[in-house]
């Protein structure tokens, strides 16, 4: 074909000149053949590239130029594709779990939160009834022991056990502020209050609750000097004087405090009275504004905890002072019952915003903080870790002021207070309200009792679910190390035995503490925990010492289970209730 085709072009070109032919048909049947002889790849490339190379890119632009007539923009087309899409929510599963958790934890906070209140609001009814029960009969006691000291004669270096001290100052307080009181008016107070307008009294009650704080974060500290400063070792006797100013400022903090709380109640006094309840209202919104300046910080651990516990202490006062508000407004309408229903429903609008107050708070500080709503079981072991410690012999706080140092909340001068309005409000006249009155305390005497039962058995579970009776002994374990001795004389040691017996210090909680004749004297230490330096001229016996040390940690074991189970036998009705 191509000699066909250079043979005819060379005719019709030159048809006249024979000798060209020749000489131009051999190079170009030589250049046909050289093309012709390429094989593999080449040719198949060229193939390619004359014969599919083209048709497929014109089909590539006609497929294009139809797909670009097809997705020119048009609603239909938009509608139809947002109609349509899809997407796969699993391809960040991570993510939306996550989400879901937080909502989990959102909705278990308020069950969590009320638990933990519940709780705390029982440990400060407990403290608070042990002013008005067992400590009248304490102090009683460590009177009479005082008095009966020049008759028996001095039993050891000691007058009084330091518990003892501490109760007769509580009550000298007591009965000193209580004095003081009498001279405060309450009515003139009241009317005092009522006579200011409504933003003055909203900006008094602001005041009122900031000082309260700071009075409670103050108030304990000076208690605390007061109690060290009347019980601690002293070598001269001239050094106890220090207790007579220490004593004084007790007593001034204290009477303080209670004029404090005096002007809360009747603050809030005056907003139930109010006829548009306007001040209430706007005493009620000023929980809402504590959502604000909370929830947009950040909190640990250890801090929420400082919070719900200022919360727990902040709803049991309130508590208190809702009830003497209810007793001032029940004398001035002469104990009719009918203005009581008439109380009832603000009393209940002001806990129910107080609750809610505090479950949105938590709930959203929780959120903001990725904390789980498990950290309330851990406050609940911890103050039930601070109760059930309180309970031993080798305790070193009342109860009462470790719910003190731990919620800020100080009983007695709340204690003062409502003694002054009951006392105030209620007349007692003759045999009858005499025993009336003998009737209230022994009932008071009960519900004290089977509190301390119902709380220290839900301690002692809680302690228990939390495993934290590891941390109770060896706190234990830390104090008498301290007392021991750093050498044991090994002449005055005990002869061993094959069985030895294990004289362990008991955690009963009815024993009273022995007292001290020095001021850190070396106390008697166990025969498994203690072991006494051999001589220097005896040498060490390894299979005495091998032998012994799987069964002393046998023998603690046992004491250790032993010592919580003592705990339990006061708490057995207790976990009954519970």
């Amino acid at each position: 074909m191509a000699d066909s085709l250079c043979g005819g072009v060379s005719d019709e070109k030159d048809p006249e000149n024979d000798d060209h032919k020749g000489v131009k048909c051999p190079r170009a049947a030589a250049a046909i053949s050289r093309k012709t002889d390429i094989s593999g790849p080449a040719a198949k490339m060229t193939e390619t590239l004359g014969c599919y190379q083209k048709p497929a890119v014109k089909d590539e632009q006609h497929e294009h130029s139809e797909s670009g007539d097809s997705d020119e923009p048009s609603l239909l087309r938009f509608m139809c594709a947002e109609l349509t899409r899809g997407y796969f929510l699993e391809h960040n599963e991570a993510k939306y779990t996550e989400r879901r958790e937080r909502v989990y934890t959102c909705m278990r906070i308020p069950r969590e939160l009320e638990r933990l209140m519940i709780f705390g609001i029982f440990l400060c009814l407990d403290a608070f009834l042990y002013v008005f029960t067992l400590l009248p009969l304490r102090t009683l006691l460590a009177f009479l022991r005082l008095l009966t000291i020049p008759c028996c004669g001095l039993g050891g270096s000691r007058f009084l056990q330091p518990a003892q001290v501490c109760d007769l100052l509580k009550g000298l307080i007591m009965v000193l502020c209580y004095s003081m009181m009498h001279y405060v008016d309450y009515a003139m107070m009241y009317h005092l209050i009522r006579g200011q307008s409504v933003i003055k009294l909203y900006i008094i009650y602001n005041m009122l609750e900031v000082a309260d704080r700071l009075f409670s974060s103050f108030g304990q500290d000076i208690l605390d000097a007061l109690y060290w400063t009347a019980t601690e070792p002293k070598s001269r006797k001239r050094a106890h004087i220090g207790v007579i100013p220490h004593f004084f400022m007790a007593v001034f903090y204290v009477f303080l405090h209670a004029i404090l709380i005096m002007v809360q109640a009747s603050t809030l006094n005056v907003a139930f009275n109010s006829h548009n309840k306007s001040l209430l209202t706007i005493m009620m919104s000023n929980n809402f504004v504590e959502i604000k300046g909370s929830v947009f910080k950040k909190f640990e651990k250890n801090n929420l905890f400082q919070m719900s516990n200022s919360d727990i202490k902040e709803r049991f006062t309130n508590y208190v002072l809702l009830l003497i508000v209810c007793l001032r407004n029940m004398e001035q309408f002469s104990w009719n019952s009918d203005h009581l229903w008439v109380l009832l429903p603000d009393v209940f609008m002001v806990i129910m915003s107080e609750v809610a107050v505090d479950v949105v708070k938590h709930a959203f500080i929780t959120k903001f903080n990725d904390i789980t709503a498990d950290v309330y079981s851990e406050y609940k072991a911890s103050l039930a870790f601070e109760l059930v410690s309180s309970r031993q012999q080798n305790a070193y706080t009342d109860y009462s002021d470790s719910v003190a140092r731990r919620m800020g909340f100080i009983p007695l001068p709340l204690a003062v207070l409502l003694i002054r309005v009951v006392m105030s409000s209620v007349k007692i006249q003759g045999a009858l309200s005499s025993v009336c009155l003998l009737l209230f305390y022994l009932g008071l005497i009960t519900l004290k009792v089977l509190n301390s039962i119902v709380i220290l058995g839900k301690s002692c579970r809680y302690v228990k679910e939390a495993n934290m009776e590891g941390k109770l002994f060896e706190r234990q374990s830390a104090q008498t190390s301290k007392q021991t001795p750093k050498k044991a004389n090994p002449t005055k040691s005990p002869p061993t035995s094959a069985e030895p017996k294990v004289q362990r210090p008991s955690t009963s909680i009815t024993k009273q503490p022995s007292p001290r004749a020095k001021p850190f004297p070396p106390a008697p230490p166990p025969v498994t925990e203690v072991t006494s330096d051999p001589p220097p001229d005896s040498p060490p016996k390894p299979e005495e010492s091998s032998s012994e040390t799987p069964q002393s940690t046998e023998l603690k074991h046992r004491t250790t289970n032993k010592d919580l189970l003592e705990i339990d036998r006061f708490t057995i009705c207790g976990n009954r209730i519970g």
